[in-house]
C-alpha cells in the first residue's frame, strides 16, 4: 500500500516540475523604475486619478530605450501595435502577488516579429494623462534595436 502512495507522489512531483514557468531575465532598468513611480490616488468615492511624479514627467515626450517582452493584442506573428512589459506573457503580467508591473502600448514604424525572448525598443515615451480609457503609457515611433 505504501509503495502505491510513493509511486503516486513521485508521478505528481514529476508532473509539477514540468508545469513550472521559466524564470525570466530581470528587465528592470532606470527607465522601467521611473515608469513604476506612477500611482493612483482616490479623489472621490469610486474615482481614482493617476499621479505622475516629477521624475516620471521628466521623461515624457523624450526618446527612451526599454528592454522587455512583446504582449500581442491581435492574432498574428508580426505587429506594429502591441503591449510591452518587463515580464513575459507566460508569467501573466496581470497575475501574481505584489504590484502589477506597468505595461506600455507600443506603436512601431515597422512591423516587429513576435518572440518569447526579450527585445529592446527605442521610441518616444508619452504619458497619457487625459483621463480617457486608453493606455497610461505609450512608446511611439518605436524601433527594435
Amino acid at each position: 500500500m505504501m509503495k502505491k502512495y510513493i509511486a503516486i507522489l513521485l508521478i505528481m512531483s514529476a508532473l509539477t516540475s514540468f508545469a513550472q514557468v521559466r524564470v525570466h531575465t530581470d528587465m528592470r532598468t532606470p527607465a522601467w523604475n521611473l515608469i513604476g513611480l506612477k500611482y493612483d490616488k482616490q479623489v472621490k468615492p469610486l474615482v481614482w486619478q493617476a499621479i505622475f511624479p516629477p521624475e516620471l514627467r521628466a521623461i515624457n515626450n523624450k526618446v527612451i530605450e526599454l528592454p522587455g517582452f512583446i504582449i500581442p493584442t491581435k492574432v498574428g506573428n508580426s505587429f506594429t501595435e502591441f503591449m510591452f512589459s518587463m515580464v513575459p506573457v507566460a508569467s501573466c503580467p496581470y497575475c501574481g502577488t505584489g504590484d502589477i508591473p506597468s505595461m506600455i502600448e507600443v506603436k512601431t514604424l515597422k512591423p516587429v516579429t513576435w518572440t518569447e525572448e526579450p527585445v529592446t525598443l527605442k521610441g518616444k515615451f508619452v504619458i497619457n494623462d487625459s483621463g480617457d480609457s486608453r493606455s497610461t503609457f505609450f512608446l511611439l515611433d518605436a524601433v527594435k534595436k
